[in-house]
């Protein structure tokens, strides 16, 4: 799951940054308004943490901006910015969540796969296609009952699918779920995860749309 986080304060951002990596999110981390609006409006993100406080833009301003652009993300709000007053303006603004600093890391975590969740329309936090269940804390995998094991990689792909279960996903889209800035993607690497998913689960779980991408149906 990929997360943009926009912070400006070094030691909070690499704080927060490894402290999510170690739940398995992606985390592309910003450090001033216009490049969190600019990343935000790019549209390839699960989530994103924002600070309020970010220089060259606000992050109230940088919120607004995108809603009104037509920017669905889901937008976790961390701020020192404690009063009701700045509270209901955040979301009022567009805001999905508010949490006042500090925060501990496992709640972050928790509301961030929340916000996932019911942006995709799923209630429940695990997800399950037929029986394969997906536990999206505890980055675990079952089949029938028993546990599989999976790369993290394979993990993430299987996310994505089962948050997007009767959608086509495009290898592009798929990639953008697995990799964050800097990393190297191997041309196949999709199709690569996809063939191992196949093969550790069920060979039918996930169906390949020609020409299109990949899809998990509803009623795998």
């Amino acid at each position: 799951m990929r997360i943009l986080l926009a912070e400006d304060d070094p030691l909070l951002g690499d704080g927060l940054r490894a402290g999510l990596r170690q739940q398995g999110f992606l985390v592309d981390w910003v450090r001033d308004g216009q490049a969190a609006e600019r990343e935000l409006r790019s549209g390839v993100y699960s989530a994103a943490v924002l600070d309020l406080g970010l220089p060259l833009c606000d992050g109230m301003d940088v919120l607004a901006q995108v809603r009104r652009a037509g920017t669905a993300t889901p937008v976790l709000v961390l701020t020192a910015r404690d009063a009701v007053t700045d509270r209901i303006r955040g979301l009022d603004a567009g805001a999905d969540d508010y949490v006042v600093k500090p925060v501990d890391l496992q709640e972050l975590g928790a509301r961030l796969r929340a916000l996932v969740r019911r942006a995709h329309g799923q209630p429940q936090e695990k997800l399950v296609a037929g029986d394969v269940a997906l536990d999206p804390a505890g980055r675990s995998v079952t089949l029938a009952g028993e546990p599989v094991t999976l790369s993290a990689r394979e993990f993430d792909l299987l996310q994505a699918l089962m948050l997007n279960a009767g959608r086509v996903l495009s290898r592009e889209q798929l990639e953008q779920h697995l990799y964050s800035w800097g990393q190297e993607v191997e041309s196949n690497a999709v199709e690569v995860y996809v063939h191992h998913l196949r093969r550790k689960l069920r060979p039918e779980l996930i169906v390949t749309v020609r020409g299109v991408g990949y899809m998990l149906p509803r009623d795998a």
